[in-house]
């Protein structure tokens, strides 16, 4: 007989909000989180309504600035940079270093935040938080020689990021570039996110770094957080027809930017024997629902090897949990342990659900459909932004699952014959993050690599954005301007030699690392 699960203790919405109001009373109220600009906690802004992606009950939603409030904060952080600029470096080190202190203090509640505001199983959850905390120390220790000769932009820093890692993204790169000498303007995703950023936000202003959090519709603040210019640079991660807009926005105005945009990642079989690894691994490229810039939601096969394949896949995807990420059988078990809970809403999970009906209905085959009826829920409750995981065998060219990333747990399988097809089928989104080529041969492998357009390409083992020392960019529509990692993210928010040349892709030259 099937338990009835309940929610874990203390991990309700009101014990997570409570906990917020108690942590940071200025920066939220009874019923809305605030806005941070000119150093001051502002109750302004139209708060719209938001729900959350794991049972439809009302979270916490975004306070919209309109256009004129948000120039006068890019306004009010100029002033902030101008003054941080001078700050010396060990000042500055102290305080990101006492805002990382703080983060950890608070780990566990920043965490919770992201399960209910984004869907982020418990484990995913916990990590987001803790690479944005360690990657953000590793700067701090190692910060000096990558800053040498190096100045801060003339002005502050416009951050516009996805929903899926508000903290291992967003607040890395805000403590980064505030690190680097620069004041720091956020802009909450539309999505989800935004109490979990406002309480991270809340503890680095506490501690003297100049950041700024605003909240608004792209179109609106748009003029203000891309092209004031008050902006010494914009770092913008998303999709594909957004990053246009922007990266048309900076071209004109020849402003420093870093634009990271979806590809679709590839997996190449050909070859191949080493099926165990493969089963091993399919689990794993399915975390968060393959809600992520370097998810791999293509495989590319060797058509004689397609039953092999198949007998290495099958198992391992069935074998994916999928539920609400708080449902325990006992209120004091341990977080569930899942691969993926809800899509981040229930649009986006009828979307996914349309464009699956729609491929199968122009010849896609489906070789794997998972129920939603084995996933774990608890009783009655909303289920809408779930999406069960699906399996398609050659979407049709017409289908938008045959060039995009799906963002969600679908995969795709494309069949080839020769490596030249190998090699299209892997190219298919004119640029990647991503990808990775399970082969035999190291021969084959070094041969084929060069010729896959992704940043990074990985031996039968996925690849990642990276933490730490690791570079990260993209090919063809997948990245403009400045790569970053390491000292490249450092670079790209400071100032060298004159006539300096940073690696990246720009309207005039493309540069590799």
């Amino acid at each position: 007989m099937a338990t009835t699960l309940t929610l874990k203790a203390g991990t309700s919405w009101a014990d997570a909000w409570q906990r917020c109001l108690t942590v940071a009373p200025e920066a939220f109220r009874d019923d809305r989180v605030l806005n941070l600009w000119n150093s001051t906690w502002q109750a302004d802004g139209r708060a719209l309504p938001a729900m959350s992606p794991v049972d439809g009950s009302p979270i916490a939603g975004p306070p919209r600035l309109d256009r004129a409030a948000a120039h006068q904060a890019v306004r009010a952080s100029l002033d902030q940079h101008r003054a941080w600029r001078h700050i010396p470096l060990d000042e500055r080190r102290a305080r990101v270093a006492a805002t990382l202190d703080a983060l950890t203090q608070h780990r566990e509640l920043l965490a919770l935040l992201l399960v209910w505001e984004i869907g982020k199983p418990w484990r995913l959850a916990q990590a987001d938080v803790d690479r944005a905390i360690d990657g953000v120390r590793w700067y701090v220790d190692g910060i000096e020689p990558m800053v040498a000769g190096r100045a801060p932009l003339n002005g502050p820093v416009s951050n516009i990021a996805s929903w899926n890692y508000p903290m291992s993204v967003l607040v890395h790169a805000v403590l980064v570039q505030a690190l680097a000498g620069n004041a720091v303007i956020a802009k909450t995703p539309t999505d989800g996110g935004v109490a979990c950023l406002t309480l991270a936000c809340a503890l680095a202003a506490r501690e003297g770094i100049p950041v700024t959090l605003v909240s608004g519709s792209g179109g609106e603040l748009s003029q203000a957080l891309v092209r004031a210019p008050e902006i010494g640079c914009v770092s913008f991660v998303g999709g594909r027809d957004t990053g246009a807009a922007v990266a048309t926005a900076v071209a004109d105005l020849g402003k420093r930017h870093v634009l990271e945009q979806e590809g679709l990642n590839t997996w190449g079989i050909w070859n191949y024997t080493d099926w165990d690894a493969l089963t091993a691994v399919v689990p794993k490229l399915f975390d968060y629902g393959k809600q992520r810039c370097t998810a791999y939601p293509r495989f590319v096969v060797q058509r004689e090897l397609f039953d092999e394949f198949l007998a290495a896949y099958l198992p391992a995807v069935r074998t994916l949990r999928v539920g609400h990420p708080l449902a325990v059988e006992e209120r004091d078990d341990p977080h569930p342990r899942l691969d993926f809970g809800p899509v981040i809403n229930a649009a986006k999970a009828k979307e996914l659900e349309d464009q699956v009906a729609e491929a199968i209905d122009r010849g896609a085959v489906p070789l794997h459909r998972g129920r939603l009826c084995d996933a774990r829920f608890l009783p009655g409750q909303d289920t809408s932004a779930y999406v069960q995981p699906v399996t398609l065998l050659n979407p049709p060219p017409s289908s938008p699952l045959h060039h995009a990333e799906p963002f969600g747990p679908v995969d795709t399988i494309v069949l080839v014959d020769t490596e030249a097809e190998l090699l299209a089928a892997m190219n298919a989104s004119n640029g990647a993050l991503v990808a990775t080529l399970s082969t035999d041969d190291r021969a084959t492998y070094d041969r084929l690599a060069p010729q896959i357009r992704a940043f990074k390409v990985g031996h039968g083992k996925p690849r990642s954005r990276g933490d730490r020392d690791e570079l990260f960019g993209g090919f063809g529509a997948s990245w403009r301007g400045a790569f970053v990692g390491g000292e490249l993210l450092v670079r790209a928010v400071t100032q060298g030699p004159a006539g300096e040349r940073l690696p990246g892709n720009f309207p005039d030259y493309h540069l590799m690392p």
